[in-house]
């Protein structure tokens, strides 16, 4: 009887609290969003209100980084669900290009109060200032109306989270949000304070939501007490913090069963972190699903790349300046035209190509495989015709077998099918088997202490990561990658640095003055191999690249560039710290360019 009278106590017990335990979460993620939003919405009325009362600029600056993590707590939705209005709440204060209809949009948000309220509030700034929070507000009250109407599954939620988090890695702690006040630090732990709370809403009772709160609490402490911008960490960061949440992010979405989210995106949605080896589909950058990457593709493409039949006089193939050695770029200033002259511009790398949304300095073809065509097309590189090569093709038997093997679909061989192997051919050329990405993987041990500390610096103090954006290191923009951002850096025409370099870029195909010396962001994966540098091979060496951007780019040295985008302040880096950039540059290299 007294073992009867146990057993039913502890069943009571168990059914109020253990069943308790298990219950879904009394709000929904949405209601949670629409309570974030009233206090963001509240914090941004009382930074208007400071700002109107004329109080100091200690006040201001106070309420404004206050609001800002207040942004924070919401960001991971609003970029995931909304990202057209993010763009224009915290958004790089540079005007809004669209390329393909010539037009300009003028920047709103956040990082535009920064520059109204830093390092000088002047009183004139005041109207500006209000006028900024007055739009900041009118897009707070747009994503309540939103967030109210939209359907918000487990699975996008869990996938947002996960994106949240590369978001971190990527551009929260390299300081892209916040170029001046330099308060990313405490904003990336904040960032991360709200994922178990928000995946309670799908099973409060998953013991991985209590590993989670465990590491996001350490995460969030690391960042308070190493709240300096330049001195913090960031290796320990993501090897110790970042990392782990996402592996425990991707074991609770197998747990709950939950699919992976259908978007066409570079980065797939199956993945544990952002330096998982195949972390990233070249097929996201494809024109469709016809032009996919196969390896039978990619075997006829290398072949057609080293064949000189493709040049006009047939004495000419893309590796005539593409050197596989050198991750296939060709070591000089720039290469020699046909006719003997100089081409105007430098030989990029084909190494990662395939992961930007735009092709050559000058971004004027979107993809590789109009690229190809239009190489082998011009006057002075190749003189090619596709009409002609795809003639003689046809009489090859060798290719004849290749194609059918590649194409297996089409009873003969179509023009567009020379551009697309080619292309192929380059989609097979990343490795990611570099020092760094096995860092990143868990081997703690191959990267010396001076890599690590330019690691921290090309992600921190030096700002490299703010336009060479981890891990793919281009002007891809993550976590969507889905624009490819061009710059103007204000390069010089030769070593003295005394003039401007006289080639206007994208500013060539699209009439906007803000493009005027504008090129595409290059990779710096296996830059130690691809000497030498800048859109016109100015600089020789890494060395003299990192002194350059030290000095602030052009406008730095002191030459006109009135549009110039890249901050032309001096960095302050010591020689100490520009060798280790470079030392950590470096450690991008493909295993097969290892010395």
């Amino acid at each position: 009887m007294i073992q009867l009278k146990h057993y039913i106590s502890l069943l009571i017990f168990c059914t109020i609290f253990s069943c308790k335990e298990n219950q879904p979460s009394k709000t929904t993620v949405k209601q949670d969003l629409i309570i974030d939003f009233n206090k963001l919405n509240n914090d941004m009325l009382q930074f208007q209100k400071i700002v109107t009362a004329n109080q100091s600029k200690a006040e201001i600056i106070a309420q404004f980084k206050k609001s800002r993590l207040a942004y924070k707590k919401v960001e991971w939705a609003v970029e995931y669900f909304m990202p057209e209005t993010a763009r224009f709440m915290n958004g790089p204060a540079l005007d809004e290009l669209e390329l393909e209809e010539n037009r300009a949009f003028e920047p709103h948000g956040f990082q535009v109060m920064e520059e109204l309220i830093y390092p000088e509030y002047r009183i004139q700034n005041k109207e500006d200032l209000i006028r900024e929070t007055t739009i900041f507000l009118s897009n707070i009250k747009q994503l309540k109306n939103t967030f109210e109407v939209i359907t918000m599954s487990d699975e996008y939620v869990l996938h947002a989270l996960q994106q949240n988090v590369f978001r971190v890695i990527s551009l929260g702690i390299t300081g892209f949000d916040s170029p001046l006040l330099q308060s990313s630090i405490p904003e990336a732990g904040e960032s991360l304070s709200g994922i178990p709370n928000t995946l309670e809403k799908i099973n409060k009772g998953s013991k991985i939501i209590f590993d989670l709160k465990k590491l996001t609490q350490k995460a969030n402490q690391y960042c308070k007490e190493n709240n300096d911008f330049n001195a913090f960490d960031r290796a320990v960061f993501i090897t110790h913090y970042l990392n782990p949440i996402s592996r425990k992010l991707k074991a609770f979405q197998d747990e709950q069963q939950l699919k992976n989210v259908k978007k066409s995106s570079p980065l797939k949605a199956s993945v544990a972190t952002l330096f998982d080896k195949d972390a990233f589909n070249v097929n996201a950058f494809v024109l469709s699903e016809g032009y996919n990457f196969t390896k039978e593709k990619a075997t006829l493409g290398e072949k057609l790349f080293y064949d000189t039949n493709l040049s006009k006089n047939n004495d000419r193939s893309c590796a005539t300046c593409h050197h596989p050695e050198k991750a296939f770029t060709d070591g000089l200033q720039t290469n020699v035209a046909l006719n003997g002259s100089t081409l105007m511009r430098n030989t990029p790398t084909l190494t990662y190509s395939s992961l930007q949304n735009a092709q050559f300095w000058d971004m004027r073809q979107l993809d590789l495989e109009k690229q190809s065509l239009a190489v082998i097309e011009n006057k002075d590189e190749m003189h090619g015709s596709l009409k002609d090569i795809h003639a003689q093709i046809l009489l090859n038997d060798v290719y004849t077998t290749l194609f059918k093997k590649a194409y297996p679909k089409t009873a003969e061989t179509e023009a567009w099918q020379i551009q697309n192997a080619i292309a192929s051919f380059l989609r097979s050329l990343n490795a990611f088997d570099s020092k760094f990405d096995l860092y990143m993987r868990g081997d703690e041990n191959i990267l010396s202490n001076q890599e690590i500390k330019g690691m921290n610096l090309f992600m921190g103090k030096a700002k490299c990561a703010t336009c060479h954006f981890t891990p793919l290191f281009n002007g891809t923009v993550p976590p969507n990658y889905a624009k490819t951002e061009h710059e103007v850096i204000g390069t010089p025409n030769d070593a003295s640095s005394k003039k401007i370099s006289p080639d206007v870029g994208l500013y060539l195909y699209n009439k906007l003055p803000q493009l005027v010396g504008a090129f595409k962001t290059p990779t710096v994966r296996n830059s130690n191999v691809t000497a030498p540098y800048m859109h016109n091979g100015v600089f020789k060496t890494l060395e003299e690249v990192v002194d350059f951007y030290n000095k602030g780019g052009g406008k730095g040295l002191g030459l006109k560039v009135d549009n110039q985008t890249l901050p032309f302040d001096e960095l302050n880096l010591t020689k100490i710290e520009e060798q280790a950039i470079v030392a950590f540059m470096k450690t991008l290299t493909d295993k097969k360019y290892q010395q």
